[in-house]
């Protein structure tokens, strides 16, 4: 069996990293957006960490780390947002919030 490589790490990385740009793309509803963007920062993660094992230099994982915390903090404020939003628009569809709009 070989071993698990950077390229391994790299591939898995394109992968996400293409679903989550699809993902806010062509969805419509707010929520697969936000999943999709949770995607994309999950694929910097797995680059960060992938070459910072591959340099035995642990400021990537470091990185890395602070990157979960903002995810975490943009998943619980995207969610209030958008509990917010569908309380006063009754949807959660992207194309339907206009309340920026003059």
């Amino acid at each position: 069996m070989a071993p698990i490589t950077t390229g391994h790490y790299l591939g898995l990385s394109a992968a996400l990293l293409l679903i989550g740009v699809a993902g806010v793309l062509t969805r419509r509803s707010i929520v697969v957006v936000l999943m999709s963007i949770e995607l994309i920062l999950n694929a910097v993660n797995i680059n960060l960490i992938a070459f910072s094992s591959n340099s035995q230099n642990v400021r990537g994982q470091i990185f890395a780390m602070f990157i979960i915390a903002d995810a975490v903090a943009e998943a619980a404020v995207g969610l209030g947002i958008l509990i917010a939003l569908f309380r006063n628009k009754d949807t959660v569809l992207a194309d339907e919030v206009d309340l920026l709009k003059w």
